[in-house]
């Protein structure tokens, strides 16, 4: 399937919503953590056909601020499971020349993880392939209100007119600021809907939703979503016919 594609025509940018983790262990019988530590492959095997097709952002959304009111055990595992598997995959993003970095308030998320991160961050800086980024404690609304409060102390401080409030300075103060908006979104297990994920930035990002689960997914299911979005007409507020004439 890879064959099929349009490599003109690849997306920059892929945020992937890692949906269906408690579902596909509760099939198995087990515990919703069994889920999330057999999502590691699924994570894996994203990120090396995201670096075959020279992808060159991938944006996955972790943990949202609402996941902190799921069971405390849960939380813990999951954090257990954020630490063991950075740790772990440090060596491989240094051969794959892989950068690894965060959105959301990392502040919020245990030491330890924060410390692991941030070394993880240091080691794989220079890197100049791929970019990962980890959603972590994150929500859309919450990464929009830091926005509006920073925005409000500059125009308090005069350092900002309120006419200088554009939508490219919104952009400027969102935690994606130095990487362009995602081309696509995918989300697994079914669920039609973007849970509060880059709500800004999905503005004009094309959706695809597929029933996989996430601890199912596979290389061949990230090309399947990259294939049907190049079957898609990107117009952004154009006709069909204004976007072939430029073409």
């Amino acid at each position: 399937m890879k064959e099929l594609l349009d490599r003109k025509n690849i997306p920059q940018h892929i945020a992937i919503i890692m949906d269906g983790n408690g579902r596909w262990a509760q099939k198995k019988g087990a515990m919703r953590v069994f889920g999330h530590r057999n999502a590691l492959t699924a994570v894996r095997e994203s990120i090396e056909m995201a670096t075959e097709l020279g992808i060159k952002y991938l944006t996955l959304y972790a943990f949202s601020t609402e996941n902190w009111s799921r069971p405390q055990d849960e939380i813990q595992a999951l954090m257990e499971i954020l630490v063991n598997s950075i740790v772990k995959e440090v060596p491989t993003m240094m051969e794959n020349n892989i950068t690894l970095s965060s959105i959301g308030d990392i502040s919020s998320l245990p030491k330890g993880a924060q410390e692991k991160l941030q070394e993880a961050y240091e080691t794989t800086k220079n890197n100049d392939g791929l970019t990962v980024y980890l959603a972590l404690s994150y929500s859309g609304r919450w990464e929009i209100q830091q926005a509006v409060k920073s925005i409000a102390k500059k125009v308090v401080d005069g350092h900002l007119d309120i006419e200088e409030i554009t939508q490219a300075q919104i952009a400027a103060h969102l935690n994606t600021k130095n990487i362009p908006d995602p081309e696509l979104l995918i989300r697994t297990s079914g669920e039609l809907r973007i849970s509060n994920f880059l709500l800004w930035q999905l503005a004009y990002t094309e959706l695809y939703f597929t029933e996989v689960l996430w601890p199912d997914f596979r290389k061949e299911h990230l090309v399947e979503a990259i294939l049907d979005y190049q079957r898609r007409e990107r117009r952004f507020g154009k006709t069909g016919a204004q976007i072939k004439s430029k073409g």
